[in-house]
């Protein structure tokens, strides 16, 4: 798994090729983000998190995705510059790809099977039903800003709910393990 993972091509968002092996040895949070979210203020905390984190081999990499409810609507340019001017990102956005779905991409549908339930699930699921939103499948991306962990070795380590915030103990605890493992 850990090849395919690394060697699924990615582009970002600046149209540059790339692929999560540029980034092997390193621990990744992958994360799936919009714009127009309510949970959009979490590009504070992991900007933060990315920060204070980076020097120990955290990469903070954000997927935007137009998903849910058209909360990314924009372009990459106006993307980038959102991300820039309201929450001063500076970790890595890639193209706007599909986190679920007939059209989803590779690099998902390689984490929701690696890591097919997210720690903290629930909450935020049934405040979701209260909305009519269900998601085809358990396993789906639930919404924006749901966070994959892989660590050094690019295996995928930890699947956290889209509000569990990038301070949330259970989050900070299972990056802190992944950076301490050779």
């Amino acid at each position: 798994m850990t090849a395919k993972l690394y060697d699924i091509p990615l582009k970002k968002i600046d149209g540059a090729q790339a692929n999560l092996g540029q980034y092997a040895g390193k621990v990744l949070l992958v994360v799936n983000v919009a714009s127009k979210c309510g949970l959009t203020p979490q590009y504070t905390g992991l900007q933060a998190l990315y920060r204070s984190k980076h020097g120990e081999g955290l990469e903070v990499l954000g997927f935007p995705a137009n998903n849910f409810k058209g909360q990314e609507p924009g372009t990459e340019a106006e993307i980038q510059d959102f991300c820039s001017v309201n929450y001063q990102v500076d970790f890595a956005l890639f193209s706007k790809i599909s986190v679920v779905g007939d059209d989803q991409h590779p690099l998902y549908a390689e984490l929701t099977q690696a890591q097919p339930s997210a720690e903290g699930d629930g909450p935020f699921r049934e405040r979701l039903k209260g909305y009519g939103v269900e998601s085809a499948s358990p396993s789906d991306v639930l919404w924006n800003f749901e966070k994959f962990l892989i660590d050094r070795k690019g295996q995928v380590v930890g699947r956290f709910a889209p509000d569990v915030a990038a301070d949330d103990p259970r989050l900070v605890a299972a990056i802190d393990a992944a950076l301490a493992q050779a």
